[in-house]
C-alpha cells in the first residue's frame, strides 16, 4: 500500500474514535447526572438557611420541583 492511503487509514481511524469517545463519555455523563443528581433537598436547606431564610417544606419541594422541570426540559 501507499504512502497516502496510510495516512488516509489513520486520519479516518483518529476521527472515529474521537467521534465514539465523545458520545461514549456524553452517554456516561447523562446517565451519571440522572442517577447523582447535583443537589437534594437537604443542600437546598442548608443554602436558604445559610442565606437567612427559613425554608418550608413546601418552598423546598416547589424548588426541587422547578430544578427537575429544568432538568429535563434540557433534554
Amino acid at each position: 500500500m501507499s504512502t497516502g492511503i496510510w495516512i488516509l487509514i489513520v486520519i479516518v481511524a483518529l476521527l472515529a474514535g474521537l467521534a465514539l469517545g465523545f458520545f461514549g463519555a456524553r452517554r456516561y455523563m447523562e446517565k451519571y447526572i440522572r442517577e447523582n443528581p447535583p443537589i437534594n433537598e437537604d443542600q437546598l436547606r442548608m443554602m436558604m438557611m445559610q442565606m437567612g431564610q427559613r425554608p418550608s417544606e413546601k418552598k423546598l419541594h416547589q424548588m426541587m420541583n422547578s430544578m427537575k422541570q429544568q432538568q429535563s426540559e434540557k433534554r
